[in-house]
Parts: structure tokens; C-alpha cells; sequence
């Protein structure tokens, strides 16, 4: 406005200056103009409009930035600027061309921050508010998603209980869910994924924990809502569970529903229901309807499960020339294995080795090989499962089956088979047949011949022909040298010849082979322990013990250790732990009876002999025990049934005959005792004891046949007497007269140990059973014994232990003393031939369950406690019996 001139009042020309002009409306010059230029490139093209109203424009109420914004008044009342001239040409024009917003005084002593952060730390987030009905409903949504995961992973780590609990409190979670979507009115925004999620998981849970009703209940809850895409394949699930329950033609119906409602696009899932359908009617006998669903597959897609049902069931129905056909199918069937040569690195790169290494041996390669032993599995019982039917003889269709697999992918199969043929041989008892087809692999590759040659040492050395077995137990090693089988072949063949610790040395180098062989775990044990290393053939037994869990083989041989060591308690465990494998060992009894009995514990010991005589009636060792048991709780009677069994077992040994007189006796029945007494002298006419008490009964019950026997008993003492002269001491010449030599000595005065009787140790040990049977039989008196002994002061039967009390030699005894005996005592004194009990009172009140016994003379009055009164008197030869 300087720049501006006005007229003033004293001026004398009033127009003067008219054609003077303001530069700031040339337009011509407004290109050269640089304030101008400037002013539109920078904000004339961003300007907000301008409104009627003034000053209250789009730019918020503030000045106008002009050259006459705020410096002076207008010059008019609608702001419009005065004519004038322009000074020095310095002001801008007056124009309200400027950037828009911006101000020289706002940027006047500002900093530049464009993010704003000079304005100090964001305010907090609002907290949400979870009492909103929308926050609960994602709240409860997200666990029931969460219920659904610890579901599968409790299914998946085995805890099924736990993934039904789960899955259960899933579901009223969901249900819960459903009534509050509801409640608030969105019941249209229902997420029918998690609804489908909740009753799966609850019906695949359900049919894990085998409650099958409650699955399918489930199952028909997701089928019939028509809202779920894809539910009917869910009766596939439905099918399975009819399958398990063994209701095949439901099964088959749900499968058949599932099938169509499945499109053709899916054609791996209807391969796999159609295969769930043939073995439906495998299962139900229908081999005619299960045929066409297998032959179907195989013509679609095939795989070596199907063409092994397509085999079997042509085996079933006869069909040699499908057979035929099915087994080439088979044979053909591309597993998708790639070769092995891959896993070979081709070159010595590091980098091509390093990543061999790593695939060698991972989930894929362990999948390939899986599938390859599969396939190898059902080709090989397919074709030992029809050679014998698809020609005239088993042979011809092996060689069948032979040519046939030499022909495909499985070449190296053949040759297994071939062993396969001679195993077959072997079964049916063609041994000469199996060892010419095992020696034509002589001369084949190495692993086919250690194979045949391990099988030709074990026949050979089942046949005891070790020096063949020795032959081609080496002959399998040199050909593979790491073959377990025949490491332990040549180890056995070198333990029959008592060589142990060279067996020892094979049979650890099969384990260092094959950590996992049992055989040459429990070889090595057995070594051990023929070597005495009782230790070590502990341990090899415990390892084995861990692998094989219920073998009862181990658990005897760790019992017979513990035994050997002199251990019973853990011997008896390991026992107790057998019977719960095989309950009806006779033999595993009898052993736990006879630990009991070593013991002390005869309640024991007796309820495990009788569980053992039960199983095995016929075992000598456990009659004898029983027997001698019975006689000792005084219950003779029971003893009679063992002993008569014995004597049928063994009716040449005249110890169980004498046993069952001597038992008869004892309970009483003195005419069945002389009339077995009879028996066992018509048998054994020089046996002294029998005649010594037929002598002794004779005169007791006043028979006339006392002399005869008397005599008959001279003679044959007279006839040993000669006997023992011609022999000399300490040497006896057969076991009968062992036992007669035994039995005159009237028992042994220091406890023999009876050793287990066998047949075969009848001359080595008959001295012992006489000996035996003479200390009960004796007819020598001696004091009582004390009735408790401690087993550590003896060890021997319990049928020496009741004979203690009667194995006594006392030939002194007065004529006064066996008369008061005779009048005292139901049986007579000192040298009278059948007295073996201790001074018992007898029992009047016996009644003799063979029935009556023949009237004896009254001689044998009860045993009073005043007959120390008749210590000192002779009695006359009138008291005696007639």
C-alpha cells in the first residue's frame, strides 16, 4: 500500500498520474512474474473455495494472507483495494494466492516432527469388556475349541478315558454356547463347523472306549442334520462299528449307503470301502460276492492286500486256474518303492554322502521298506498257501510258484521259497527230501547258502549226528559270517562235547550280531551255568526275562539259580510267578512243595504236593511224599490210596506193598495187614521182613500157620547169612540183597538223606529205601522221642523223619518186659516182628473203614497210667494167648 498513491487535496492537477499503472495487474507480464509462478506451482491448485461470507472462509476464520491482511484498514467497506501505483516494485501483489493451512508465524521457532512424538506416549488402550454377551460368546468358543485339542491329544498319547471326559465336557460347553447365542439373538451366526468338530470327536471317542451304542447314536445325530456337508461318509465310521460288533450284513448296508454318497471323483475312498465291503463277506462265508468286489479293485487300482483276499478266496471256493491268475496279479501289483540304488553314493562327496546318511534311514525309507516286507509277506504265504492245491503235488506247485516269481520284480523271493519247500518237506516228515533240496543251495550266492546250511546243521543235529551238524554250521558261517542262526548251531554242536567256555565265545559273538537273539541269550545262560558261573547265567536269564515276559522256560532256570545259590525265597517267588503262566505244571508244584517242605512249612508244601498229584497221579516222588505226610499227621488210612498207587506203577518194588500192610497196621485192620502180608510173600517168597511179621501176626492172632512162616523166615535168613559171607564188607553184589542187608540192620541210627527216586536208580539208591522202610517197619521198642526236631539238625524224607521214634536197636530188653508189654500194649514187646509206633495211647473209638476185621485175642488192654506197678513182678506164661 505504499507503493499505493493517492490524491491529495492540495493537488492542483487532478489527473495527473491517470495513465500510470500497477504492475500487479499486468497480465501480459504475469509469465515473467517469479513470485507469481511460485505462488501457482505451490498451492493455487490445493486452495480450498472461497465462500460468499467474509472473513469466515473454508480456511477456518483466519486472516487472509494478503499483502493487506492485517497491516491497515481497508481502504473500502468491501475490501477491495485502491488504485496506486507500486513502488519500487518490492510488495507482492495483492493476491490470496498462498499455501494453504501454513503461516510464517506457526513455523516461526518450530521443529519439524512429522510423526508427532514430541507430544509425549499414546494414552492406554481401553480395556475390554468382557460382561458383553459377544466377548462371552468368543470366550466359551474359544474352550470348546481347546476341550476339542485335549481330546485328540489324550487319544493320542493312549489316555482314552481321559479324551472322552474331554470330549464329553466339550460338548456341554457347545450346548451351552448354542442357548446363549440364543438368548442374546444371534442365533443365525451359529458356527455349524464347531457343532460338527464336537459330535465327531464325541462319537470317534466313544467307539474308542468300545461303548458302541452311544457312538452310533452320536453318529445318526451328524447324518440326519441335513445342514452338515459331507455327513454321509460318516456311515463308513457306522460300518466299522457293526463290523466290530460282527454284525456283517449291517455293516455292509452302511458301507453301500457311504458308497453312494461318495462321487467317483474320490476314487481312493471308494477303493477303500469296497474293500471294507469283500471282507464283510469273507467274514460271512459269501466267497462268491466278496470275489467281485475284489476283482473290481484289482481291475481299478490294485494293491498287494486285495490280491492276497482275491487269493484266498479262490483257495476257498477250489479254483486252481484263478489261483493261477490271482497269484500273477499279485506279483505284478507296483508297490511305488524306489530302487536302493539311491541310498549308494555315487561319487565321494562330501555333501552327496553327508545327505545320503540322513535319508537312509528316515520315516520315508522306513515306510518303503515296511511296505516292501508286506508284499513280500503275503507272497510268500500265498504261495505256500496254494502250491499244494494248484497241481497234483505240493512240489510241482512250488516249482510253479518258483518260475513265476523268478519272472517279476521279486527275484530274490525264489530262493526262499525254495528253503520254504524244504521246511514244507520237513513237516511231512521227508527228511531226506528236505536235506536234497537245502544241499542244491551249495553252490549259490552266500546268504541263500548259509541259510540252507544253517537248516541242514539243526536237522543234522537233531538227529544227533554232530559231526554233520559241526560240518555245515561251519560251512553257514564261512558263507556269512554275521548269521546269529548259525553262530548258535555251532555252538550247540560244541556243548555236547562239553567244551563250554568255546560255546560261550559263539554264543556271544551271535549277540554281538543280533543284540535281540534270545536263543544265544538263553544258550549262553545255560553254558554259564554248567560252568558254574552262577552269577553270570543270572544276569543272561534276567535280560531275558525282560524281553520275553511270560516264558516259562526263563522263569524256571531263575528259580533253579536262586535254588543253586541257596536262595528259596526268591526261588519260591519266581516259582509263584510260573504257576501264573502254566497253572497245571505238575512238575512246577511238585518243585514249589518241596521248597515249602525244605522250609518247614508242611501246610504249604502239602497243598502244592496235592495240586501236583492231582495233575500227574503217577509221580513216584510226590506219592511218596503224600504217603508219608498222611502217616505222620496219624492219618494211615488216607496213606493206603498213595501207596497202592505206587505199587501199580512200580508192582516189581516191594517197598510200596510193605508200606500199605505197614499202614494197615497202624490204623488197626490187622486182618488186612496179614492178608497183604500173604500177598507180598506169595510174590516175594525170600523177602525177611514180610516173613518177620507174618510170624509175629501169626502168633498174635493164634494161626497155625506161625510155624510154617517161621520156618520159610530160618531158611532164608540162613541163606543170607551165607550170602553176606561170601561177599565182602562194604560190597554188596545186586539190590536185593542191598536191601536185605539193610533191612536185618533194623535201620540206620544217624538220618539219611532220601535222594528223588528214579527208575533208573533203583540198583544205586535201593539201600536208602530199605533202610527206609526198616527204620518204620522195625519191629525193635525204644523210648519216645522228643516230638519237634528242627530241620537244621536233620535232612532228610518225612518218611525217615515218623521213623525216628521206632529206628532204635535195643536187644536187651528182659523176658519180664516183653511180658508186660504183651499185657500192656495193643502190639507185643522187643523182638516181636510188627510194633513201629512210640507209647501211645491208642484210640478205642476206631472205626476201620475197610469194615470188620476178624476178632483178635483180647490181649491188648488200653494203657493205664498205674502200670508202674507191675514193674517188679513176673508174670506167668497163663497171661499170654492161647
Amino acid at each position: 500500500m505504499e507503493n499505493v498513491h493517492l490524491a491529495a487535496e492540495d493537488e492542483d492537477d487532478l489527473y495527473s498520474g491517470y495513465n500510470d499503472y500497477n504492475p500487479t495487474f499486468d497480465s501480459e507480464e504475469l509469465d515473467n512474474d517469479v513470485g507469481f509462478q511460485q505462488a501457482v506451482r505451490t498451492s493455487h491448485g490445493r486452495r480450498p473455495p472461497m465462500t460468499a461470507k467474509f472473513p469466515g472462509t473454508a480456511l477456518g476464520g483466519r486472516p487472509i494472507g494478503t499483502s493487506f491482511g492485517s497491516r491497515m484498514p481497508m481502504g473500502s467497506s468491501m475490501g477491495r483495494p485502491t488504485t496506486g501505483a507500486v513502488q519500487d516494485g518490492a510488495a507482492r501483489p495483492m493476491t490470496a494466492v498462498r499455501a494453504a493451512g501454513y503461516s510464517s508465524s506457526l513455523a516461526r521457532g518450530s521443529t519439524f516432527d512429522p510423526l508427532g512424538q514430541s507430544r509425549g506416549p499414546a494414552p492406554p488402550l481401553e480395556a475390554k469388556n468382557e460382561d458383553t454377551p459377544e466377548e462371552k460368546i468368543k470366550i466359551l468358543e474359544k474352550k470348546v475349541n481347546d476341550l476339542i485339542e485335549e481330546s485328540c491329544l489324550a487319544q493320542g498319547n493312549g489316555d482314552l478315558q481321559l479324551a472322552l471326559e474331554k470330549a464329553k465336557e466339550a460338548g456341554r460347553k457347545e450346548r451351552a454356547l448354542v442357548r446363549q447365542r440364543e438368548q442374546t439373538g444371534t442365533a443365525d451366526h451359529i458356527t455349524l463347523d464347531l457343532t460338527y468338530s464336537v459330535l465327531f470327536n464325541l462319537a470317534n471317542q466313544y467307539a474308542n472306549n468300545d461303548m458302541n451304542t452311544e457312538a452310533l447314536n452320536t453318529y445318526q445325530v451328524i447324518v440326519k442334520n441335513k445342514m452338515f456337508n459331507n455327513a454321509g461318509r460318516l456311515k463308513v465310521n457306522m460300518g466299522n462299528i457293526y463290523f466290530k460288533q460282527k454284525n456283517y450284513p449291517k455293516a455292509i448296508k452302511f458301507y453301500r449307503m457311504a458308497l453312494d454318497q461318495i462321487s467317483n471323483a474320490h476314487t481312493e475312498m471308494r477303493i477303500k470301502i469296497m474293500q471294507n465291503i469283500g471282507v464283510s463277506f469273507i467274514r460271512m462265508g459269501q466267497y462268491s460276492d466278496a470275489i467281485t468286489s475284489f476283482d473290481h479293485i484289482m481291475s481299478e487300482s490294485p494293491n498287494i492286500k486285495t490280491g492276497f483276499n482275491l487269493i484266498l478266496c479262490y483257495y476257498a471256493i477250489g479254483d486252481r486256474e484263478r489261483m493261477k491268475k490271482s497269484f500273477q496279479k499279485l506279483i505284478c501289483v507296483l508297490l511305488g518303492i524306489d530302487e536302493e540304488d539311491k541310498y549308494i553314493s555315487p561319487n565321494d562327496d562330501p555333501h552327496t554322502n553327508l545327505l545320503i546318511e540322513a535319508i537312509k534311514n528316515d520315516q520315508l525309507h522306513q515306510m518303503e521298506r515296511e511296505r516292501k516286507a508286506l508284499a513280500e509277506k503275503y507272497i510268500m504265504t500265498s504261495a505256500k498257501l496254494i502250491a499244494p492245491a494248484i497241481e497234483s503235488t505240493f512240489a510241482a506247485g512250488f516249482d510253479w510258484c518258483v518260475d513265476m516269481v523268478k519272472s517279476s520284480q521279486y527275484v530274490e523271493l525264489a530262493n526262499d521259497l525254495e528253503i520254504n519247500k524244504a521246511i514244507t518237506y520237513l513237516r511231512q516228515k521227508e527228511f531226506n527230501q528236505a536235506v536234497e533240496t537245502l544241499k542244491t543251495f551249495e553252490k549259490k550266492d552266500s546268504r541263500v547258502k548259509s541259510a540252507a546250511a544253517t537248516n541242514l546243521s539243526f536237522l543234522y543235529f537233531l538227529e544227533k549226528d554232530y559231526d554233520q551238524a559241526d560240518r555245515y554250521a561251519d560251512l553257514a558261517m564261512n558263507a556269512d559270517r554275521y548269521n546269529p542262526a548259525a553262530l548258535i548251531n555251532k555252538g550247540n554242536t560244541v556243548f555236547v562235547k562239553e567244551d563250554y567256555e568255546k560255546a560261550a565265545e559263539f554264543y556271544k559273538e551271535a549277540l554281538r550280531n543280533d543284540s535281540s537273539c534270545t536263543e544265544a541269550l538263553y544258550n549262553l545262560g545255560l553254558t554259564y551255568k554248567r560252568l558254574g558261573r552262577l552269577e553270570e547265567a543270572l544276569d543272561c536269564f534276567l535280560k531275558l526275562h525282560a524281553i520275553l515276559r511270560n516264558s516259562a522256560q526263563v522263569m524256571y532256570q531263575l528259580a533253579n539259580l536262586y535254588e543253586m545259590l541257596e536262595d528259596p525265597h526268591q526261588a519260591i517267588e519266581w516259582l509263584m510267578q510260573l504257576i501264573t503262566v502254566t497253572p497245571t505244571d505238575p512238575h512246577v508244584l511238585a518243585k514249589l512243595g518241596e521248597l515249602y517242605d525244605n522250609e518247614g512249612d508242611k501246610s504249604q508244601a502239602f497243598q502244592y504236593y496235592y495240586e501236583s498229584f492231582r495233575y500227574f497221579p503217577s509221580n513216584i516222588e510226590v506219592i511218596e511224599w503224600l504217603g508219608a505226610y498222611y502217616i505222620d499227621t496219624q492219618f494211615c488210612e488216607k496213606a493206603i490210596q498213595y501207596f497202592e498207587r505206587a505199587t501199580l506203577i512200580q508192582p516189581n518194588n516191594v517197598v510200596w506193598q510193605l508200606m500199605v500192610a505197614s499202614c494197615y497196621r497202624r490204623s488197626g485192620n490187622y486182618q488186612k495187614a496179614l492178608e497183604t502180608y500173604k500177598d507180598i510173600h506169595r510174590k516175594f517168597p525170600e523177602n525177611v521182613e514180610c516173613l518177620r511179621f507174618l510170624v509175629r501176626l501169626c502168633t498174635d492172632m493164634g494161626l497155625k500157620e506161625v510155624q510154617d512162616y517161621a520156618t520159610k523166615l530160618k531158611k532164608v535168613e540162613k541163606m543170607k547169612e551165607i550170602r553176606e559171607q561170601r561177599v565182602k564188607s562194604g560190597r554188596e553184589s545186586s539190590a536185593r540183597g542191598r536191601r536185605e542187608g539193610s533191612a536185618s540192620s533194623g535201620g540206620s541210627p544217624n538220618p539219611i538223606h532220601m535222594p528223588p527216586y528214579k527208575p533208573s536208580d533203583v540198583n544205586i539208591r535201593a539201600d536208602y529205601s530199605v533202610g527206609m522202610l526198616g527204620s518204620i517197619l522195625s519191629p525193635i521198642q525204644t523210648p519216645p522221642k522228643k516230638p519237634n526236631v528242627s530241620h537244621s539238625e536233620t535232612n532228610h524224607s518225612p518218611a525217615l523223619e515218623r521213623a525216628r521214634d521206632s529206628g532204635q536197636s535195643s536187644h536187651g530188653t528182659s523176658a519180664k518186659g516183653e511180658r508186660l508189654s504183651v499185657k500192656l500194649r495193643s502190639l507185643p514187646g522187643s523182638n516181636e516182628p510188627y510194633e513201629a509206633s512210640s507209647q501211645r495211647d491208642l484210640d478205642a473209638s476206631y472205626v476201620d473203614p475197610l469194615g470188620p476185621q476178624m476178632e483178635r485175642p483180647k490181649t491188648a488192654a488200653k494203657k493205664r497210667t498205674e502200670e508202674d506197678e507191675f514193674a517188679d513182678e513176673e508174670l506167668g506164661d497163663d497171661l499170654l494167648p492161647e
